[in-house]
């Protein structure tokens, strides 16, 4: 199916803030126009989290309009993979869209991948939330690409999954090869780390590990490394290099060509979810680590010290970069507010 034919575009879309609890009431509904929208998650079927979500998002939204407002939902490399999702939502022809913002329009947005900027679950939930500081540094740059940042959806903390071999230090790292997600600084990362990167997209991955072009997979929570890859992969290694999630971002042009009331019915479906994905984040991936161990993958914690290195050699490369692309303002918020090691 082309993206092309699959999706109708919409003459609107919707905009959120999250986190903030906003109920629903029948007033919401007031408006009497019948609006269809289009939502799509990059990552994930109709049974994963992100696929829970946008079918969640869909099913609200039509119970508090009374079916006046509709929603077709795409899943995992139905219409796209994640750059022509990306593309389609700026352009409009997307309203909804779960995924990774793509540096490809401004590389400014690799803050979000920044790697070792939270280094535990509570400053992670607390920076990237709708008032912590991340949303701070990133509401001005998507922006100014048309769209707005509706929040995360947070996973956790992704590591490096591998078969055959493992490493959790720069020197036994060496010559071990890592698909990397090519959004800039991740490919960056690994190298910093000591393995060698090849950024390849997702519906590549599962071939790409079979037919020995890589090792492993680098930078996702143990959920995606055991469902998708489980019977090639002997190894995870939890580095916690970067906090994974997932981001809701919107066209903000057919927002406002919203009423304020159906701005609202939507707004609230997708504050429900991610406050719910929010309390569950933490508990959720620490069942598929318990589950992963089970069905037979062995999960490593580095220890203290071999973790101190990464974070230190990390830092001191992969930020020194990012501030060329970043710029100084945006890595002074990062050195400001980044957690400090212990």
């Amino acid at each position: 199916m082309t993206l092309k034919n699959a999706i109708t575009v919409s003459s609107t879309v919707a905009v959120v803030s999250i986190v903030s609890a906003v109920s629903f009431s029948a007033s919401a509904a007031a408006s009497d126009k019948e609006l269809s929208f289009t939502i799509a998650t990059e990552s994930g079927d109709r049974e994963s989290p992100q696929g829970q979500a946008v079918k969640r998002i869909s099913d609200l939204v039509e119970k508090e309009s009374d079916g006046r407002i509709s929603m077709n939902v795409f899943y995992q490399d139905e219409i796209g993979g994640p750059q022509e999702l990306f593309d389609q939502l700026v352009r409009g022809n997307i309203d909804l869209f779960l995924g990774w913002p793509q540096t490809s329009y401004d590389e400014r947005l690799g803050v979000l991948t920044l790697p070792y900027l939270t280094l535990g679950w509570d400053d992670a939930l607390e920076a990237y939330g709708k008032d912590g500081w991340i949303s701070e540094v990133i509401d001005p740059i998507l922006s100014d690409m048309g769209l707005k940042y509706l929040g995360p959806f947070p996973e956790g903390f992704g590591g490096i999954a591998t078969a055959d071999t493992y490493a959790t230090n720069y020197e036994d790292a060496q010559g071990i090869k890592l698909r990397s997600q090519p959004i800039f600084p991740l490919p960056q990362t690994i190298q910093a780390m000591g393995f060698q990167a090849v950024p390849i997209d997702w519906s590549e991955v599962y071939t790409s590990i079979q037919t020995g072009v890589v090792d492993g997979d680098s930078s996702n929570v143990i959920y995606w490394d055991y469902t998708y890859f489980n019977e090639l992969l002997d190894y995870f290694v939890h580095s916690k290099h970067n906090f994974s999630f997932y981001t809701f971002l919107m066209n903000q042009g057919v927002w406002k060509s919203l009423d304020k009331e159906d701005q609202e019915i939507i707004s609230s479906a997708v504050e429900t979810v991610v406050n719910k994905q929010f309390e569950n984040a933490q508990d959720e991936d620490e069942k598929w680590i318990r589950k992963a161990q089970e069905d037979g993958m062995e999960y490593i914690e580095p220890s203290d010290a071999e973790m101190k290195d990464w974070i230190e050699r990390v830092r001191e490369s992969v930020w020194a970069e990012a501030e060329e692309s970043l710029g100084e303002d945006i890595m002074n918020s990062v050195r400001e507010h980044a957690s400090k090691p212990q």
